[in-house]
């Protein structure tokens, strides 16, 4: 499990391999909106936890036909559906690489990005927390959206109308536990709501990617 971890940070550290991305992506968003919507820094401190949010969620669906395109190409994932690893490792291996690459920087930079937005300095902790809570979720949702469409030519807007619903509730959770914690407001609820879904989909999506794929495969 080592081994592949390792193998896919190497890949997506390569020319093309799509790290950086996904942080040039989330940029953009910080930089543009505040263009597009105005310097007023009441308006924007209101709209800033939903817009950090999407941006990370696009952030994050920008790269996900990765996780297993290029295994399925190469025929390293027969070999992995064939090899003592269970699928379902593979899979959770492959996710944790996807938001090694993508979630964990996006949680990273996210303050530095909210300054552009003129965040309240009360919601710069509870966006730290609700991203590193909620990225692992998009990542392993993303990579049973791969999963659903591995060998299917273009099958990256399916994927991404796959994909998105099943976004939506760490999305709608992960932004009001920011725009709470930015207000003062008590956050226990979407908190818990979130760290929830986050552990629903770790313990269940990895086995449901890994039918995807031995059904696909053969």
């Amino acid at each position: 499990m080592i081994a592949l971890l390792i193998r896919d940070l190497r890949l997506a550290f390569r020319a093309g391999g799509g790290f950086g991305l996904g942080l040039a992506f989330f940029l953009l968003i910080a930089v543009l909106v505040p263009l597009g919507v105005g310097p007023e820094g009441a308006t924007l401190a209101k709209i800033a936890p939903g817009i950090l949010w999407v941006g990370a969620l696009l952030a994050c669906l920008l790269s996900l036909d990765r996780i297993f395109a290029l295994d399925f190409e190469d025929g390293s994932l027969d070999l992995l559906a064939t090899s003592p690893l269970p699928m379902e490792g593979a899979v959770a291996v492959k996710a944790l690489a996807h938001w090694l690459v993508t979630g964990l920087p996006l949680t990273l930079i996210a303050p530095v990005l909210a300054l552009l937005l003129n965040l309240p300095a009360a919601g710069y902790g509870w966006l730290v927390l609700s991203l590193a809570l909620g990225t692992p979720a998009l990542s392993v949702i993303g990579a049973f959206g791969a999963a659903l469409v591995v060998g299917l030519k273009r099958g990256g807007l399916l994927m991404s109308l796959l994909v998105l619903p099943l976004y939506m509730p760490t999305l709608i959770y992960g932004a009001e536990v920011v725009r709470r914690g930015a207000a003062g407001m008590a956050v226990a609820t979407p908190l818990a709501l979130l760290a929830g879904i986050t552990a629903g989909v770790l313990a269940l999506l990895p086995f449901a990617a890994a039918a995807a794929i031995r059904v696909n495969l053969r």
